[in-house]
C-alpha cells in the first residue's frame, strides 16, 4: 500500500508540475526593425540541422519589402569550410511578432506546409541585446546574442528564465565563438 501511495504521488506530481503543463509563452511583443540584423548563437540544444557546426554561429536576418524576413544562417565547419543556409521567416502572429514560421526549403516548395519551423521568441532583453528562440514542444532552443560572447550572469538570468517555462536547459550545448583573427 505504501509503494502505491508513493507511486500515485510520483505521477501526480509529474502531472502537475507547471513547467511542464503550461504552454510556451513568447514575449508580448517584438519590433522587428529592431530584432532583424545578426546574431550570434551563444548555446542551443542539439539538432540534426547543425550537427556540422563546430563553431562562429551566427544568424543573419533581413526584413523584405513584402514584411517577411530572410534568414542567412552560417557556421564554421570541423575542416575549417564555412556552412550557410538561406531560408525566410513569415510573421505567424502580427499582433506580438513574436511567433514566426522559418523555411529553409527552394521557394518553389514553401506552399508545402510541413516544411515551415516555429521560431518563437520566448525571451528578449529590453535593448535587444540577447534573445532566446524555442518551439511549442519544446524541442529546440537557440540563445542568441548581439555580441559573441555574455556575461556569465546574463547568460544564467536567461537560462533560469526557459528553465521556468519547461525546456530542458541542461541540454544545451554552448556554441564556440572564435575571435576574428586582426
Amino acid at each position: 500500500m505504501k509503494k502505491l501511495f508513493v507511486l500515485a504521488a510520483v505521477a501526480v506530481a509529474g502531472f502537475s508540475n507547471p513547467a511542464w503543463s503550461q504552454q510556451v509563452r513568447t514575449v508580448a511583443q517584438v519590433d522587428l526593425a529592431r530584432y532583424v540584423g545578426t546574431w550570434y548563437e551563444i548555446a542551443r540544444f542539439p539538432n540534426r540541422f547543425q550537427k556540422d557546426c563546430a563553431a562562429n554561429v551566427t544568424a543573419q536576418y533581413n526584413k523584405r519589402a513584402d514584411g517577411d524576413i530572410d534568414v542567412i544562417n552560417r557556421c564554421k565547419e570541423a575542416d575549417g569550410r564555412i556552412d550557410q543556409a538561406s531560408g525566410i521567416a513569415r510573421v505567424e502572429n502580427p499582433q506580438t511578432n513574436a511567433k514566426l514560421k522559418v523555411s529553409f526549403a527552394p521557394d518553389w516548395l514553401n506552399w508545402v506546409p510541413f516544411i515551415w519551423g516555429d521560431y518563437w521568441i520566448i525571451d528578449l532583453a529590453p535593448d535587444y541585446s540577447l534573445a532566446a528562440v524555442g518551439d511549442p514542444s519544446r524541442d529546440y532552443l537557440w540563445v542568441l546574442s548581439r555580441t559573441p560572447s555574455i556575461a556569465d550572469a546574463d547568460y544564467e538570468a536567461l537560462v533560469n528564465r526557459v528553465t521556468a517555462q519547461g525546456f530542458d536547459t541542461a541540454k544545451l550545448v554552448k556554441t564556440v565563438q572564435e575571435k576574428a583573427a586582426k
